[in-house]
């Protein structure tokens, strides 16, 4: 697997024009964005189960004064549910052509897909830890 250097993990709205240098396309987002079709978001997956559950989502409903709770809480359901050969995958598109971790949000720094992406570097920091 590649270290850090040499992956590349963005985040991007749903809602913005799909681009080469995208690479794998990921909805990380429990519902579908209101007002767009599958056809023009070209996604490589789908993934409902990385989102934050349902409870989670509703409570936090993009509060930014509830950010860092908001931030904790779905780092821990992450480390509960994503098993080590779902985050090798994940990590592996990121290596080769590069992951877009895509959301509905408005807000660029205050989703989900940013928490995401935070969760996967950690999990690639981890592993490359010297014994």
């Amino acid at each position: 697997m590649a270290d850090q250097r040499t992956l590349r993990i963005d985040c991007k709205r749903a809602y913005d024009p799909p681009c080469a240098e995208d690479g794998y396309r990921l909805l990380v987002d429990r519902l579908w964005p209101r007002g767009i079709r599958k056809a023009e978001m070209k996604l490589d997956e789908w993934d409902r189960d990385l989102a934050p559950s349902d409870a989670l989502r509703r409570w936090f409903n993009h509060d930014t004064e509830k950010w860092q709770t908001f931030y904790q809480n779905y780092q821990e359901e992450l480390r509960h549910s994503l098993c080590h050969g779902r985050i090798r995958a994940l990590l592996g598109h990121a290596e080769n052509p590069g992951l877009t971790l895509l959301y509905a949000a408005h807000d660029s720094a205050h989703n989900n897909a940013v928490v995401l992406r935070e969760f996967l570097l950690q999990q690639l920091a981890e592993s490359y830890r010297p014994d």
